[in-house]
């Protein structure tokens, strides 16, 4: 394989992006780059998986297991090889010491050979991604096809970077004065930590899973991928190309494999726990990433939990721009995004716009009106919403209207290529900073919890001083994957920056235009801090390929 002259180049371009924070992606995002058969040869690709068995030829297959339905409807059929973890687990370690050897540049060059092949069926991809989490075929396309190779391309740029910043080798000479000097020969290897479990998630099973299934193959540690039940295929699929390429470069390729699981089985918590397995990549819920985080100890676990994000609406210069873009924001694949804003921060005085001072219920109602607007008519809001994943969000989004008035109801979209689809409009409902519980309401329980799903709260406050004290507390408490603030204000502004510097959460302002709060761009955004419960990590900086190897040093007397 002429890995080297095919990807040295682009392994250059991404080291040089995450540097300089420019714009960059070597993956086209527009359907028709991949050729005029690309997508007709993406969905025949995709509906020849379905009601087949998915042949991995990995070691320790006991059985099959399956049953994923597409959030539109129709059952994926597929089986897929279930594990026994004391055969498959043995037969992953026995290809690292070969894997290592091969060093950090001849491991980032298979990674994006894998990374290319993956790129080529972005089509097939799409389908895969769309038919088990919901999202729109457009998003699918995008956020798990190019936007989450991007991810894994940065991961391996800065896996190779970090594992670089050592040399290889050095020769030690220290000066003894008349004496001859003492003389070594030093040898620098970055050792893998040994075995890597990813756990995938249901909503972005590629976006999500390809930094942490990178970052580990990158500094030499095998994987086992453990999809969400409901969300097996993207990542079964990105297993066999893996497999695939690491064969063809003479490798073991069982440094790559499935870990589906049986319905109800619950096969990550027994193998979190396993010593063999080293390095644990999680999103999801808060629940279960406080448990692996507490419990496997065993494991450096890298964990994106759920948070409680929020916009600060002080003032504005562009009110129509500023409605616009929450609109969106609110309504992109139905907010079952961790970026997607929940808590709208809004003076119970109103705000002051360019076209004069606007009421809290005028801020309000001119939101729900920006909503309606944009998913006034049913095609383009299939296009935004995609479909509810699964029915837990379908109830949550319910039982919102209980919690307060409801200022935006949320109707129910057709959507006439898949009639059992399940499409729902967001709903915004009014909550007041100032009642407690003692006041015969819960309001403050109901907009410090993360309701997942197409359900924000525009929360009443006293001031924007209040405002950012409980920005504040939000994010201390429960964590934020984004933070999103308008004003006109510079010092307001300051003080926005303050809050999310001491707290580590990631700040936008005044966003009007094309790019949302919930959007981040590979190789210039960071998607999270690390540095509040939301998550543990970010994706991606060094801290999170940093501590998937270990510089083991040999010297020898020169």
């Amino acid at each position: 394989m002429q890995l080297t002259e095919t990807h040295r180049p682009t392994l250059d371009q991404a080291l040089g992006a995450i540097r300089s924070r420019a714009y960059w992606s070597p993956h086209p995002e527009h359907p028709k780059a991949y050729g005029e058969t690309g997508a007709a040869d993406g969905l025949a690709a995709y509906q020849a998986l379905l009601g087949t068995r998915f042949e991995l030829d990995q070691p320790g297959t006991d059985g099959w297991t399956g049953g994923e339905v597409s959030p539109y409807g129709p059952e994926l059929g597929i089986e897929y090889p279930h594990p026994d973890i004391e055969v498959l687990l043995p037969a992953m370690r026995a290809g690292m010491a070969a894997w290592r050897d091969a060093g950090p540049e001849t491991r980032a060059l298979v990674c994006l050979e894998i990374l290319s092949r993956i790129s080529a069926r972005t089509h097939e991809f799409a389908h895969a991604v769309m038919h088990t989490s919901g999202q729109a075929f457009m998003m699918a396309f995008q956020a798990g096809g190019p936007h989450a190779q991007d991810r894994g391309l940065e991961a391996v740029a800065y896996a190779y970077e970090e594992q670089t910043r050592t040399p290889a080798a050095a020769d030690w000479s220290k000066p003894q004065g008349k004496r001859d000097p003492l003389e070594l020969r030093k040898q620098f290897t970055a050792a893998p930590r040994g075995i890597s479990l990813l756990i995938g998630c249901n909503t972005f099973p590629t976006w999500n899973g390809y930094p942490g299934l990178f970052a580990s193959l990158a500094t030499g540690n095998p994987v086992l991928v453990k999809p969400h039940p409901r969300a097996v295929l993207p990542l079964a699929l990105t297993v066999r190309i893996a497999r695939e390429v690491l064969g063809e470069a003479g490798f073991d390729p069982n440094l790559v494999a499935l870990a589906a699981e049986r319905p109800g089985e619950g096969i990550a918590k027994v193998l979190a726990v396993r010593p063999e397995i080293k390095i644990i990549d999680y999103t999801g819920s808060t629940a279960f990433g406080d448990w692996l985080e507490a419990n496997a100890r065993q494991a450096q676990v890298y964990t994106e939990k759920a948070g409680v994000n929020t916009v600060v609406i002080d003032s504005t210069d562009d009110y129509k721009g500023m409605l616009s873009n929450l609109a969106f924001s609110l309504s992109l694949y139905s907010g079952q995004m961790c970026t997607t804003p929940q808590n709208l921060l809004i003076p119970r005085d109103g705000i002051t716009t360019e076209t004069g001072h606007k009421s809290y219920d005028e801020v309000v109602t001119d939101l729900g009106a920006a909503v309606g607007g944009l998913l006034g008519d049913d095609a383009r809001a299939n296009a935004l919403l995609g479909a509810l994943v699964n029915p837990d969000v379908k109830a949550r989004l319910e039982a919102t209207t209980g919690l307060g008035e409801v200022a935006l109801a949320s109707r129910e979209v057709a959507n006439p290529e898949f009639p059992d689809a399940v499409v729902r409009t967001p709903v915004i409902v009014k909550l007041d900073g100032a009642r407690k519980f003692w006041d015969g309401a819960d309001d403050e329980a109901a907009y410090l919890s993360e309701c997942f799903g197409p359900v924000s709260f525009a929360v009443a406050v006293d001031s924007t001083e209040e405002a950012l004290e409980l920005l504040r507390r939000t994010v201390r408490q429960k964590g934020a994957m984004t933070v999103g603030a308008y004003t006109t204000s510079e010092a307001t502004e300051r003080a926005v920056e303050e809050v999310c510097l001491e707290e580590s959460a990631q700040l936008s302002l005044n966003l009007t235009g094309g790019v949302y709060v919930n959007q981040t761009a590979a190789f210039s955004d960071f998607h999270g801090s690390g540095g509040n419960p939301a998550a543990n990590a970010a994706l991606c900086d060094g801290a999170f390929v940093s501590n998937r190897f270990r510089v083991v040093e040999v010297r020898r007397q020169a």
